[in-house]
């Protein structure tokens, strides 16, 4: 077992991988070898990812705020605290905030 205090190391999110004012905290340290890699992920008003898709599929768990989830069929959901998404191996997709709240998940993938 391994034990990590939280304060670990916060850094922006890449302009080529969002839109507005993100932050990401890494949840396990990037230098261990692990097949599962997590972060939760804080976004601004109106921050959201750009268009994506995970060969394995994504779990987003909302930690905070109010946000969305959009996939390329036109199918947006509203997202709140509690709310769990599994976006299915290569689904093209975006989430992030809503105009005016913040919104904070952990994705897990």
């Amino acid at each position: 077992m391994k034990y990590t205090q939280s304060g670990g190391q916060t850094f922006p999110g890449p302009a080529d991988w969002f839109t507005g004012t993100v932050q990401v905290d890494g949840v396990r340290n990037p230098d261990e070898q692990s097949a599962v890699r997590c972060a939760h992920v804080r976004f601004s008003p109106g921050a959201r990812t750009a268009w994506h898709h995970h060969p394995l599929g994504q779990t987003l768990y909302v930690t905070d705020g109010i946000g969305l989830v959009a996939t390329r069929d036109g199918g947006v959901q509203e997202i709140r605290p509690g709310d769990v998404v599994y976006i299915e191996p290569g689904e093209e997709h975006w989430h992030g905030a809503t105009a005016s709240r913040f919104m904070a998940h952990v994705a897990i993938q």
